[in-house]
């Protein structure tokens, strides 16, 4: 069973949020403690929203569409359809219903209501069962992790006004961060009803440009700057967050060397994609590209070969 796993780096950039989650007027980014300093994090949920928007843009069957007028979801078939539809194949779902109220439990109204049951009356009751609400979850084949920042988070903060007349809330401040993401996935294309939407996967990840709260205000490049990829019968990825950065921009990528330096990967099972002055990845034997798309072209390749799928599925 083959198992693709991917790696990415996102390009360098003030990274700010406005999704309508404020603390006073101030808005603020998510952060957590990571590697014993605060970093500012975008949740995979997020990133899982804009692979679907990409989808819905490019013309793919989507169940759940983006009103942007009207800032919500239309459904075609809320009771989900994975073999019609990529969100439901690739992302998974789960319909939950509550119980229904079984007929024997009304009232009739004709009927005369004791104010103390019998002893009779009680013992049914004990008996009967209650009724139970129903799940009905598929788990996604594709599963997202965090996007972290890459660098620390040292409380940017900028300061804004409203144009024209002020009031109470024409002050505002939004917090920035100068700072690269860095965020891995995996999928099992034999869990998808249809195996050849692993690759609107790949072209998704490589196309989505804006992620979260990012609009007209905000804009951060969500695209990859680099991105390592996996094609592997292994179960396990070994390599997320694998990038380092430092305050110039310079990018690290030693912890994959080292993991390939020690056998744990196969370096022929990597396709790499943006990388620059990189040598020492081509002599260990990996495939190395200048440019990401080529590198995901390239893979796609390998992958219709190994799956035997149809050419330009």
């Amino acid at each position: 069973m083959f198992h693709l796993f991917g790696n990415i780096l996102t390009r360098y950039g003030t990274a700010a949020n406005n999704r309508g989650q404020n603390e006073g007027n101030l808005s603020p980014l998510k952060k957590l403690i990571w590697k014993g300093e605060v970093h500012s994090y975008v949740s995979s949920e997020a990133i899982r929203f804009s692979l679907r928007h990409y989808w819905q843009e490019s013309g793919y069957n989507v169940n759940r569409s983006w009103d942007e007028d009207n800032q919500d979801n239309n459904w075609q078939n809320p009771d989900f359809d994975p073999v019609t539809f990529i969100d439901d194949d690739v992302l998974g779902y789960m319909k939950a219903e509550a119980a229904k109220i079984e007929i024997s439990d009304e009232i009739d109204v004709g009927e005369e209501i004791e104010t103390k049951p019998s002893e009779e009356q009680k013992a049914k009751k004990k008996r009967k069962p209650k009724p139970k609400g129903t799940i009905r979850p598929r788990r996604g084949a594709l599963e997202v992790v965090h996007a972290v920042s890459t660098l620390p988070y040292f409380d940017d903060i900028t300061f804004n006004a409203a144009s024209g007349a002020k009031g109470r809330t024409s002050l505002y401040s939004t917090e920035f961060h100068a700072t690269s993401y860095q965020y891995g996935f995996a999928l099992t294309p034999e869990h998808l009803k249809n195996k050849s939407r692993i690759n609107a996967v790949l072209d998704g990840f490589i196309s989505i440009g804006r992620v979260a709260g990012n609009n007209a205000r905000f804009r951060f490049d969500y695209s990859p700057s680099i991105i390592v990829l996996r094609w592997t019968h292994d179960f396990s990825p070994r390599f997320f967050y694998c990038f380092e950065q430092n305050q110039l921009g310079q990018v690290s990528i030693s912890d994959l060397v080292e993991t390939v330096q020690a056998g744990d990967i196969d370096p022929k099972e990597l396709w790499v994609g943006g990388v620059k002055n990189f040598e020492i990845l081509q002599d260990l034997g990996m495939n190395v590209f200048p440019g990401v798309k080529s590198a995901v072209t390239a893979l796609k390749q390998v992958i219709a070969e190994d799956l035997q799928l149809p050419l330009g599925s």
